[in-house]
């Protein structure tokens, strides 16, 4: 059974389609295979960040971008928050970002 992806609001997806064209067929790929592995997903595709969230990691000629999701019971799967990667650190804001909004989402 495939897993079901959803959005955590029309504004994440929306962000997600403003990414650069090759960054943007990348995560096409990745969700593709994200739908049929879910939790087995490992990297370089995908990185458990702790305490049930995860990223993936698309990239293009443009750069690479992060991408937060969560998984819910269910075989659903939550694309959190999106943003382009431009230091080798991924910034503060962007983690807390993604675990508030997985918070959210667990308690709904």
């Amino acid at each position: 059974m495939a897993w079901m992806i959803a959005y955590y609001s029309e504004d994440v997806r929306l962000e997600i389609d403003t990414l650069p064209t090759g960054i943007r067929a990348s995560y096409a790929r990745l969700t593709n295979l994200l739908e049929e592995f879910g939790l087995d997903l490992r990297m370089p595709h995908s990185r458990a960040m702790g305490g049930g969230l995860f990223e993936l990691r698309p990239k293009g000629r443009e750069g690479i971008a992060r991408v937060f999701y969560c998984m819910k019971v269910g075989r659903k799967i939550i694309i959190l928050h999106s943003f382009i990667k431009k230091t080798n650190e991924t910034p503060k804001r962007e983690l807390d970002l993604a675990h508030q909004r997985q918070k959210e989402v667990m308690t709904k």
